[in-house]
């Protein structure tokens, strides 16, 4: 699994604005966006069994640059550390014109199906 690589795209649009998903006031590409972005690359950088997914357990992210509506923009994950059931990533994300966002992401390799039941037996 080292090594590999993940990319998602997306299109800054007034849905997917700070202004639209409440984390500030501007019409530019909402940093809960970008992250949302950069898991989705780190998703696809995995091949599981059908039994099998990760979820998400670490962010360390920078939101270095803004992105009006209109501009293009991705995100690349790759893994860089493998522990286990444990992937660290180093993602990045950018626009037509810069690099906008970087950090550090972990996942955990999971049985999904265990997972939803533990979650489920919360409520009892």
């Amino acid at each position: 699994m080292l090594g590999l690589k993940g990319k998602s795209e997306a299109i800054v649009t007034v849905d997917n604005t700070a202004k639209a998903v409440g984390s500030g006031s501007l019409e530019v590409f909402a940093t809960p966006m970008m992250v949302a972005l950069m898991e989705n690359a780190a998703i696809k950088a995995l091949q599981l069994p059908e039994d099998q997914t990760s979820v998400g357990t670490y962010l360390d992210v920078k939101h270095m640059a803004a992105t009006p509506v209109g501009m293009k923009l991705w995100a690349e994950a790759e893994i860089i550390e493998v522990d286990g059931r444990r992937l660290v990533y180093k993602i990045e994300a950018y626009d037509e014109k810069e690099k906008i966002g970087q950090g550090r992401h972990e996942r955990f390799i999971v049985n999904g199906e265990k997972f939803i039941s533990k979650a489920s037996s919360k409520l009892g």
